[in-house]
């Protein structure tokens, strides 16, 4: 094509100005770089059944965020969250970290709240080779084995043994032990795991099983079910359910007067203060398990310092107002992630994983260590029991002597009220 020497002009004017542009910038790109945040992606259930602890949940992870930002960010960068409503919805969850991952490109991701929102996730990051931090999955990476996958819940390194270890433990250092037991779960994934790990030591203990079957999600009256476990007469009664099952069963076996020797195991909910204040005295005499309580065994460095800013920002949000079993624990999986981040000056998930693979990690939940798997290398599943609850009073539960430890015993602050009293 013919070109006047004005084109050919314009020609050099354009081409030097884009070489000029591009060296420009390569010169400021990792300035620029440098002066973007840092961004983490999530899944958070803010709507739907887990939403009240969803939503805790985020308010601990946003006080986690102000915190580190306060302090410089993370590698001099500031911290920015992008995160979407999983709605409680584990068919949601595969497309919102597709998206965090291909158009919003975040650097780093976490999971949401629950075993049946963290699973859909795990085939995603995996084939990105993320380091993927959990918040209260059980037994999340069986299937998976996944060696960049690390779960905050306590509950030890073969978490479908060791979930409900505490509370067979105590039984068989009863004179005399129990000697059958019912088993009752809800249909899901967590309340099945829980109860699995359950019959498993019921087995070993060679306890008879008089009882053993699930409930359908939405059960409204659980009256028929008590009445059975009751016609059954297990000298123990361990339950896996979710809030609504919790609350109707331990509401069914007060009105029916349920005779058992001990009465609790795996009830969600039983945790939450709103709850707590709703059941007052039907309560007492539940051991249950827990991860945290305003025991003087477990105050940890930094978690009544955490404990006091969310209570502050929990107030008029509809959340758990004391903020006891889920928050401190979304704090402290941020909280390993971030120091990694920090002490390998680096964002190549290799490196970040295999720090936090052989690390012991001060967090406001206490000192972390993970087995191979990601679970923690020793459990600290709680079995705490109900004692001395009041009608109508929720400020009860912000002090000791409400929830006693009885185990582990590392960390234990009373002795068991045995057999269970009504």
């Amino acid at each position: 094509m013919f070109r006047t020497p004005f084109s050919r002009v314009r020609s050099w004017t354009i081409t030097g100005a884009l070489i000029l542009a591009f060296a420009f910038s390569a010169a400021v790109s990792p300035a620029a770089k440098a002066a973007e945040p840092i961004k983490i992606g999530f899944s958070m259930a803010l709507t739907g059944g887990l939403a009240g602890a969803g939503k805790g949940a985020l308010i601990a992870m946003e006080i986690w965020r102000e915190d580190v930002n306060k302090a410089g960010g993370l590698l001099g960068r500031q911290v920015e969250f992008v995160y979407y409503d999983d709605a409680t919805s584990p068919a949601k969850v595969p497309g919102i970290y597709t998206k965090l991952l291909n158009v919003d490109k975040v650097d780093l991701v976490v999971s949401s709240y629950g075993t049946n929102e963290i699973v859909p996730a795990m085939p995603i990051v995996m084939r990105k080779k993320l380091v993927f931090p959990s918040l209260f999955g059980l037994a999340a990476n069986e299937k998976f084995n996944y060696d960049r996958y690390f779960q905050i819940m306590p509950s030890g390194p073969n978490p479908l043994v060791d979930w409900s270890a505490g509370f067979f433990e105590l039984a068989k250092r009863q004179n005399p032990a129990p000697k059958s037991v019912a088993l009752l779960s809800a249909d899901a994934e967590f309340a099945l795991n829980a109860v699995a790990s359950a019959r498993t030591h019921a087995k070993k203990m060679g306890l008879n099983i008089v009882y053993d079957k699930t409930y359908p999600p939405g059960t409204a009256d659980f009256s028929p079910v008590i009445r059975a476990i009751q016609e059954a007469k297990p000298d123990m009664v361990y339950i896996g359910s979710y809030p609504p099952g919790s609350v109707g069963l331990v509401k069914a076996a007060n009105e029916l007067g349920l005779k058992t020797k001990m009465f609790g195991g795996s009830m969600v909910g039983l945790q939450f203060a709103a709850i707590q204040k709703n059941l007052g005295p039907m309560l007492n005499g539940v051991i249950n398990y827990d991860f945290w309580v305003p025991e003087p065994t477990l105050k940890f460095k930094g978690v009544e310092a955490f404990l006091a800013k969310y209570q502050e920002k929990a107030k008029g949000k509809g959340v758990d107002p004391l903020g006891h079993y889920l928050p401190p624990f979304a704090y402290a999986y941020l909280q390993i992630l971030g120091n990694a981040v920090n002490a390998t000056k680096s964002l190549d998930h290799g490196k970040l994983a295999k720090y936090i693979h052989a690390t012991t990690h001060d967090t406001v939940v206490g000192p972390v260590k993970f087995a191979k798997n990601g679970e923690w290398a020793e459990s600290r599943a709680l079995q705490v029991q109900f004692r001395d609850v009041k009608p109508n009073d929720l400020d009860q539960f912000a002090g000791p002597g409400k929830r006693i430890v009885l185990y582990p015993d590392s960390v234990k602050s009373g002795e068991i009220v045995y057999p269970y009293k009504q």
